[in-house]
């Protein structure tokens, strides 16, 4: 059976906006196609993969923050989004691989559960390329991908008409002391690392990316198509 093809699409270093507009335009753009029963698309969506220009605190459909704590947010200098991703607050900023797939998941014969645990596999198995063997996924409340009690992948998805959006958020060499504002995805607690923490040397977002993508091929068993950062 010939694999699912996705679209790469690297936007580097971009504004969090920049990142959501394009997701819409995906978004859009595969959920006004044939479906899969009537006419086979050749590709099945799209990998946005981004690193956040700027700090930026988001909250989920369920919320995460009050109207006072966002003003207490962005007077530290961060932007604040409500999204519509499942979970709670996050931050999102430099340093940090944001990955939203958009991906029609019948495509893959998959549903969202299972979408959700090949994100997580995916974060994992990076984690373990790097030299982290303990990185591993926990049940839900903890969505995520932790090194003991302390998360390393932030994963929070939205799935309409079988599409999906928003992905995973993992701790390169972000500056960890914006978290400390914020309870992240509301589990009392818990904390954050990065990759370069546990590593104790230094480990970009440009450094992990080709290990990722690898990753997500052998999850998601695709190919990825050649990349179009104007779609």
């Amino acid at each position: 059976m010939r694999q699912p093809a996705v679209r790469l699409v690297r936007l580097g270093r971009v504004p969090y906006t920049e990142v959501l507009a394009v997701q819409e335009r995906w978004l859009r753009r595969l959920q006004a196609e044939p479906g899969t029963e009537a006419l086979p698309r050749i590709e099945a969506g799209a990998l946005l993969l981004s690193e956040p220009a700027g700090p930026v605190y988001t909250a989920g459909l369920r919320g995460g923050l009050t109207p006072e704590e966002a003003a207490r947010l962005q007077a530290l200098g961060a932007e604040v989004r409500a999204t519509g991703r499942g979970g709670l607050a996050t931050f999102h900023g430099p340093g940090q691989l944001l990955c939203h797939p958009v991906l029609d998941l019948r495509r893959f014969g998959l549903r969202l559960r299972t979408h959700v645990a090949a994100l997580e596999a995916c974060a994992v198995r990076l984690c373990e390329l790097q030299g982290l063997p303990a990185a591993r996924a926990r049940p839900p409340p903890y969505t995520g991908v932790w090194l003991g009690e302390l998360k390393i992948c932030a994963i929070g998805v939205r799935c309409g008409r079988h599409i999906t959006s928003h992905g995973l958020a993992l701790n390169c060499c972000t500056d960890l002391t914006w978290f400390e504002h914020i309870v992240p995805c509301g589990l009392v607690g818990t904390g954050v690392t990065s990759l370069s923490k546990e590593l104790q040397r230094y480990v970009t977002v440009d450094e992990v990316m080709p290990p990722f993508l690898e990753a997500f091929k052998e999850t998601y068993k695709c190919t990825l198509t050649s990349e179009d950062n104007l779609s």
